[in-house]
Order: structure tokens, then C-alpha cells, then sequence
């Protein structure tokens, strides 16, 4: 047998004589709740001229790409929803609006990206604005000039006498039922902020059964949440997105159907946010959580270029240009365009298809995100259509979707999957999970080497833990992943009364504050 060298047995007595000092020598704790590696947002799946727009907005304003991708599919999807619908085999169609989430702390940027993003469709408003200027007045001087000769008629014919006054009834009720059907148009509007159920649902029936809800904030979670209700209200936003009829009913007026209705939505929010909204009663349950496509990607703070390079002109340009166009050019339909694939895209979409179907099984790996992953192939059939749409912004609902269009979708439901099982598994994380990053972080702000559970009790936030005992779940984590150990009790007096409080000694890294 091989001697042992000296120098290893000394190392060995060293160790020894340690722990019998310091107790016994700790391991690497393990962190609680790693965050798994989420792609990025796959900017070359975009056109070029909507691609080449998203890295120069993340470049000039060094957040990630998945911000301004997402809202790029978002814009686009106001440009063109209520106004082209995907067929994709049979009876099953698929509108082109979505409903983008990105998760991002403050401090990102949101709102400079928001603004370069949304510019070309405020622009796209203000000028269908001016061109409706004439016709709304014209409309309403005719309503003005209809409802004062019926007035008229209604007058004459109450002063008339018995002979004439069927007659003169008869022409005043022909006269105002010819001014109630004279409809003025409402002003054009693409876009809209945070905004209650019952105005966005008026605003479906303003706007020809479209609208859009783009926002770098997340207000409009507390509104479906009932902040001004007090009851979760989400109709509207789940059959906008769905395209399910929906009523409106205004005061003053009778109630009016929208046969298809089209709200895309295009948010950032706080990552606290995106946890939040599953505990919104019905949100999941009655789907308003798997409609949303989410992105969580990792924050640039703190390794920011300062001197970033700037958008170039010609790409603003070429990005001002094509939106705007895309969203006059179809801003007038009233029937949506249908939009067909080819024989070869329609094989991509099956195969796509067959890959979800396999994997939302019991057991399978998107199992847990069922309701969701049971929307992706609808989802990536709608951005199919949008990246059509963008690619032919002159001409595209004159012409198939091709394959390769197809394949790009693919791979952002691909993107929008793996960040949606994060996402999911946030909002459904153990709460001992957070309890114990609490008491983690106490541990690591104060230094503590030693403490007993009374004293950590009294040193924490009771809004957070109203009881000692709601302290276990988050010590037992906690000592399993290798962060804290708990003593051997002292001996017992036998003089009875309260046992000792448990006593914890910390890991060393927690006492260098690490």
C-alpha cells in the first residue's frame, strides 16, 4: 500500500481539529430558485426591415432585444388586426391581433422604447384623423340638418288639424327615422392606455370593432383585477381576443353587437406584475393567462454601452414608412382579408402541430402550461400572418403565406414557449420559496452567525410572518439547500417550563455578507 505523504496527513489532522472547534465543515449551499437559460428574442425571424429596427432600438437603448420584438409584433398586429384573418385548413381560422407581455424591472428603458416603437402608428392616427375631418363634418351637419326638419315636421304636425294631421305625423316619423340612420363617423383611433372594460368595449364599437392597448406599464392588470369594479371584469378581453361577439350597451342609445372583435395588446411590466396576475380570481380558469405570448429576458443593467450606436436614419425611415403604410392601407376595410398558406407552409404548421400535441400530454414537458401550449399553434399561425403582412406590407393579402414564413413563426412560438414555463412557474412557485428569500436576505444584511427562531421572529416583519411557526416552511428550505443548520438542543434542566427556542448556526458566506 502506497504511504500517505506527510504533508495530507497534517492537512487532515487540521480539518479534524477544526470541527471539533467550529462543528462540522459546511458545504456549497445551493441557490434557491435558479434562473433557467431563456433564449433570446430571435430578431432574424422578423422581416428585415421590422429586424433591422428592433436591434438598432436595442442598440440606441441597450435593453434587450425581446422589448422591442415583441412590441414590434405588437404594432404590427394593431396596424393590421380586426382586418386580416389566417385560414389555415377547414373551418378554423386565426385573427391576426395578440396579446404581448414582457416582464422587466424599472429602471429598463420601457417607456423610450415604447415611444420609438409606437411613433409611426400615432403618426398613422393623427393623419386618418385630418382625412376623416371632412367626412365627420359633413355627417354631422347632415345629422344636425335631418333632425332639425324632422323637429319641424313633428311641430307642424301636432298644430295641425284633424284632416292633416295623419299625414304630417307620417312624413315627421319618415324624417326622424332618416336622422337617426345617419351615422357619424367616430374620430379614428388606433391606440388607447390603461382603459376600463366598459370604455375599451365602447371604444370596439367606435372603431369598427378594433383596438389597441400598448402600455410600458402594467395598470391594466388592476383594472381587469376590479380596482375600479371591485370584481375581476374580463369579457372583453377575452372574447377581443378570441374574436367572440360582444355587446355593448351605452346609455342613451340601443344596444350595439360587434360581430369580430380584434383588442391586441402590447405590455411591459414588473416581473412582480406577471407573478401577480395569476392570482387574479378566474384568470386562469377561464383562460385570460394562456392568451398572453410572455418574454422575461434578463435586465442590461449594469453593463450598459454609454455610448451605444444610434438608429440610423434610413432604417427610422424605411420602419416609419412600411408601418404607417400597412396601417392606412388596411385602417378602411371592413370585411377582413382571408389569408391563405401554401400547400408547404401548411405541412410546417402540421408538423408544428403534432410536435405540441406530443408534448401536452399527461407527463409530457409542456403539461403543466396546458392551456397555453393548447393556444401555441393558433398563436404561431397569427404571427405567421402578421410576419406575412410585414413582408408584403403593400400587397400581401393578394398572395399565400409561404413556408419560410411559417418557419419563423415557428421558431417565436419556440421563443414564447420556453419563457412562458418560466413565467408559469413563477406564478405558481411555493411560497415558502419567497418566505425563504426573505429570511435569506435578513440573514445576509445582518451578518448573523448564530440566531434561535425566536430572535429571527422578532426581527422580521409580522405583515410577512404573523406567526413564529410561519417561519418553518422557510427554515426547513433554507437548511435544505445548505444555507443554515440547526443546533443540537441544550440539555434539559428537568425543571420544566418552555423548551429553548431552536438555535441556527449560518453558512460563512452569509456572515461575509456574500
Amino acid at each position: 500500500m502506497t504511504a500517505q505523504p506527510e504533508t495530507d496527513l497534517w492537512a487532515g489532522f487540521d480539518a479534524i481539529a477544526a470541527e471539533e472547534v467550529t462543528g462540522p465543515v459546511w458545504d456549497e449551499p445551493v441557490p434557491l430558485g435558479i434562473r433557467p437559460d431563456l433564449p433570446g428574442f430571435p430578431v432574424d425571424a422578423l422581416p428585415d426591415w421590422l429586424a433591422d429596427m428592433v436591434a438598432a432600438v436595442a442598440e440606441e437603448t441597450q435593453t434587450p432585444a425581446d422589448l422591442a420584438g415583441c412590441l414590434a409584433l405588437a404594432v404590427i398586429a394593431t396596424a393590421a388586426g380586426g382586418r386580416a384573418v389566417v385560414c389555415v385548413r377547414g373551418r378554423w381560422r386565426e385573427p391576426v391581433n395578440l396579446y404581448t407581455a414582457v416582464a422587466l424591472d424599472p429602471g429598463n428603458r420601457k417607456s423610450a422604447v415604447f415611444s420609438l416603437m409606437t411613433e409611426p402608428l400615432m403618426a398613422a392616427e393623427k393623419t386618418l384623423m385630418e382625412l376623416s375631418g371632412p367626412v365627420r363634418a359633413e355627417a354631422e351637419t347632415t345629422a344636425r340638418l335631418a333632425k332639425a326638419a324632422a323637429d319641424k315636421a313633428a311641430a307642424k304636425a301636432a298644430n295641425a288639424d284633424a284632416s292633416m294631421r295623419d299625414q304630417l305625423t307620417a312624413d315627421a316619423i319618415a324624417l326622424a327615422q332618416a336622422a337617426e340612420d345617419i351615422a357619424v363617423p367616430s374620430k379614428p383611433q388606433l391606440v388607447a392606455d390603461d382603459i376600463t372594460p366598459e370604455n375599451l368595449a365602447t371604444l370596439l364599437a367606435e372603431q369598427d370593432g378594433r383596438i389597441s392597448v400598448l402600455s410600458p406599464e402594467g395598470g391594466i392588470f388592476d383594472i381587469i383585477a376590479g380596482r375600479y369594479s371591485g370584481a375581476p371584469n374580463m369579457e372583453v378581453f377575452l372574447k377581443g381576443h378570441a374574436g367572440d361577439m360582444v355587446r355593448v350597451n351605452r346609455q342613451g342609445r340601443d344596444a350595439q353587437h360587434i360581430e369580430h372583435p380584434a383588442v391586441t395588446m402590447g405590455l411591459a411590466v414588473q416581473p412582480e406584475v406577471l407573478e401577480s396576475i395569476g392570482q387574479i380570481k378566474g384568470a386562469d380558469g377561464r383562460g385570460l393567462l394562456a392568451r398572453f405570448l410572455y418574454a422575461q429576458p434578463e435586465s442590461l443593467v449594469g453593463r450598459r454601452n454609454l455610448t451605444p450606436d444610434l438608429i440610423p436614419d434610413d432604417v427610422a425611415d424605411t420602419y416609419t414608412r412600411r408601418l404607417g403604410g400597412l396601417a392606412m392601407a388596411m385602417n378602411g376595410w371592413t370585411d377582413p382579408v382571408l389569408l391563405t398558406l401554401t400547400p408547404e407552409a401548411d405541412a410546417v404548421l402540421l408538423a408544428y402541430q403534432k410536435v405540441t400535441e406530443s408534448r401536452i400530454g399527461k407527463g409530457g414537458p409542456l403539461a403543466a402550461i396546458v392551456k397555453w401550449a393548447s393556444k401555441r399553434d393558433g398563436a404561431v399561425a397569427r404571427i405567421a400572418g402578421l410576419l406575412h403582412l410585414a413582408t408584403h406590407p403593400e400587397n400581401g393579402w393578394t398572395r399565400p403565406i409561404e413556408a419560410a414564413t411559417l418557419a419563423a413563426a415557428s421558431h417565436l412560438g419556440d421563443y414564447f414557449t420556453a419563457h412562458a414555463q418560466h413565467v408559469f412557474d413563477a406564478m405558481g412557485a411555493d411560497p415558502a420559496q419567497e418566505a425563504a428569500h426573505q429570511v435569506l436576505t435578513h440573514l445576509r444584511d445582518t451578518r448573523l452567525t448564530t440566531f434561535t427562531k425566536r430572535e429571527l421572529f422578532r426581527q422580521l416583519s409580522r405583515g410577512d410572518f404573523p406567526a413564529m411557526s410561519d417561519l418553518d416552511p422557510a427554515l426547513a428550505l433554507l437548511e435544505e439547500h445548505g444555507w443554515i443548520r440547526q443546533q443540537p438542543p441544550p440539555p434539559r434542566t428537568g425543571r420544566g417550563g418552555r423548551p429553548p427556542s431552536p438555535r441556527y448556526e449560518t453558512h460563512p458566506r452569509l456572515a461575509r455578507g456574500a
